[in-house]
C-alpha cells in the first residue's frame, strides 16, 4: 500500500529533524594517553588543572594522564604505543634520536631546568661553590656536571655520591647537595631547620628546557591536531594553575596519596618565584612555547661536551610547528 500525500509532509519533517540532530551530535573526544615523568606533584600542576577544570575536553579531548615512578621508562613506553605524549628532557631526546629512535619534542612545560645546587648560608653565587664538597648524583655525568666543569671549574675531587638524603650535607656545613627547586631546599628547611641558599642551574645558563612534550614521529603525523589541542588545553591548564591550583592539586593528592598540601604549596610558590612556566620566551610567545635558537644552544653544549655526536642534526629532536600555532600567554 503506497502512503497517502498526507503523510509525506509528515515524514519528510521527522527526515529533517533527524538529520538536524545527527549533525548538532558532538563529535566523540579524540583519546590521548600522557605519560608523565614521576609521581603526581605541583610541576605536573597545569595538566591536572586542565583535566580538573573540564580544559581537555572543552577542546574535543578524553585524556589520561598515568602517572610515573622510579620503575617506569617513559620514553620505552611512549615508543611501545602506550602513550600518545609524555614528559621527557632534551638531552634524553638527543641521546634518543642518535641511536636511531623516531622521537620529537613537540612543546615544553619549563623554560628552564628546575636543576639547582643547595648550599648552606654564605656562598653568593653559583662560581662561590668552586672548592667545597658537592654531593651529587651519577646521572649528572650525562647533564649539567660537565657544564659546571667547563664553566666553573668545578673538579672531580671535590663531588661526592649523592644517595638521596640531605643528611650528610645537614652535617657538612662546607658542602653543597643537587636537588630539584620543589624538593630538596623545602626538605632542608623542614629537616635542617633553616633556609638554604639555592642556585637555580638555568639562571646562570645551563640551556636545557625541562619536563618537555614528547611523541613518537608516526604518532604526531596521525594526531597531529589532537596534539596541537593537547598543547593548547595544557598551556590553559597552566595559566589556571598558577593564579589558582586549588583544583589540580585536588586530582595530584588523588593520584599521589603521599603528596602532602604543604609541599604543594612550596612547589607552586617556586614555580611562581622562578617564573619556570611563564618565564623566558614564553612572556611574549606564549605557555609551553620553543624556540629553534634555545634548542641550537643545548645541541651545541652537549657537543661541545661530548655528549652527543656532531653528526647529529639539531633539529632533529623537535619541532616548534604546534607551538607556533599555540599562544596562550601568561
Amino acid at each position: 500500500m503506497r502512503p497517502s500525500h498526507a503523510l509525506i509532509p509528515s515524514l519528510l519533517a521527522t527526515l529533517v529533524l533527524a538529520l538536524q540532530a545527527h549533525a548538532q551530535a558532538p563529535a566523540p573526544a579524540d583519546k590521548l594517553v600522557f605519560g608523565s615523568n614521576w609521581y603526581a606533584q605541583a610541576e605536573h600542576g597545569g595538566f591536572y588543572q586542565a583535566l580538573a577544570e573540564g580544559t581537555y575536553k572543552k577542546h574535543g579531548l578524553n585524556v589520561t594522564i598515568k602517572m610515573g615512578g622510579p620503575q617506569i621508562n617513559v620514553l620505552q613506553l611512549l615508543l611501545a604505543g602506550q602513550y600518545d605524549v609524555a614528559m621527557g628532557d632534551d638531552l634524553q631526546t638527543y641521546k634518543a634520536v642518535e641511536q636511531g629512535l623516531p622521537l620529537v619534542t613537540v612543546a615544553t612545560t619549563f623554560q628552564q631546568s628546575p636543576t639547582v645546587l643547595v648550599s648552606h648560608p654564605g656562598p653568593k653565587t653559583l662560581g662561590d661553590l668552586k672548592g667545597k664538597t658537592l654531593y651529587i648524583g651519577q646521572a649528572s655525568e650525562t647533564t649539567y656536571w660537565p657544564w659546571l666543569k667547563t664553566k666553573y671549574g668545578f673538579t672531580d675531587a671535590q663531588k661526592k655520591p649523592y644517595t638521596f638524603s640531605v643528611q650528610p650535607f645537614l652535617v657538612d656545613k662546607n658542602s653543597a647537595v643537587q636537588g630539584y627547586l620543589a624538593s630538596e631546599p623545602y626538605t632542608i628547611e623542614t629537616q635542617g631547620g633553616f633556609k638554604p641558599t639555592v642556585f637555580l642551574l638555568g639562571t646562570y645558563g645551563y640551556p636545557p628546557y625541562a619536563q618537555t612534550i614528547v611523541a613518537t614521529k608516526s604518532g604526531l603525523d596521525a594526531k597531529k591536531d589532537a596534539i596541537r589541542r593537547f598543547v593548547e588545553a595544557s598551556a590553559e591548564g597552566w595559566k589556571s594553575y598558577l593564579k589558582n591550583p586549588a583544583p589540580g592539586n585536588a586530582l595530584i593528592l588523588k593520584d599521589n596519596p603521599q603528596m602532602t598540601k604543604a609541599l604543594l604549596d612550596y612547589g607552586v610558590k617556586a614555580l611562581r618565584d622562578a617564573r619556570l612556566v611563564d618565564g623566558g620566551d614564553a612572556r611574549t610567545q606564549g605557555l609551553l612555547t620553543m624556540t629553534d635558537a634555545r634548542w641550537k644552544k643545548t645541541y651545541e653544549f652537549m657537543v661541545r661536551e661530548k655528549l652527543l655526536s656532531p653528526k647529529v642534526d639539531y633539529r632533529s629532536a623537535f619541532t616548534t610547528d604546534i607551538v607556533d600555532q599555540v599562544h596562550v600567554l601568561p
